[in-house]
């Protein structure tokens, strides 16, 4: 076996979180690749994609056009949960983040920490006991960077009988690169 790298390791976790008819959130749509994916894990689950770029939202909605499990939504992450429907609410099983800029999109448009801690504890509240949600981070750019301390200090204090929390990172690497956080949420 080798040691998976981050996305797939982040793709992993999702995956052993989630059923076929599960609720599944994609915090970050950007290009719509992690949206097709949650797709495919939850056939006969539904999918709530967000991103604040109208780019994100036109890729997204093109790459998933032919599932009738994927509700993309124009907004930020933090205001995800106000978009689900009712029977939805309370039944996520995994979240997942692949925060930064959008690939090939504008880079002076990034994800913050305040955001993405209030996203954080958006889903959390709806997030199912033993749900997950995961985050890929990038502090290889100046915003990310900053991000990431950000998140890492936050995720670091959460109290240990609501939540586990993982990181999961390569530290023989230069240049800050990606790495993973998870949060289940205990029963």
């Amino acid at each position: 076996m080798i040691v998976p790298r981050v996305l797939p390791f982040a793709k992993s976790l999702i995956m052993s979180h989630v059923q076929k008819d599960s609720v599944v959130i994609d915090g970050t749509c950007g290009n719509g690749y992690d949206t097709e994916f949650l797709a495919q894990c939850v056939p006969e689950g539904h999918v709530y994609a967000c991103d604040i770029q109208p780019q994100a939202i036109e890729n997204t909605r093109q790459r998933v056009s032919s599932y009738s499990n994927v509700s993309v939504i124009h907004t930020g992450h933090e205001l995800i949960t106000e978009h689900m429907e009712t029977s939805h609410q309370h039944k996520v099983s995994a979240a997942l983040f692949n925060l930064g800029y959008l690939p090939k999109g504008d880079k002076t448009i990034v994800t913050h920490a305040t955001t993405t801690i209030n996203a954080f504890e958006s889903i959390f509240k709806q997030l199912r006991p033993e749900g997950i949600i995961v985050f890929a981070i990038y502090p290889g750019h100046p915003e990310g960077f900053e991000e990431s301390k950000q998140l890492n200090a936050y995720f670091e204090q959460l109290d240990q009988t609501i939540a586990h929390v993982i990181k999961y990172e390569f530290i023989n690497q230069q240049n800050h690169p990606p790495y993973i956080i998870g949060i289940e949420k205990r029963k």
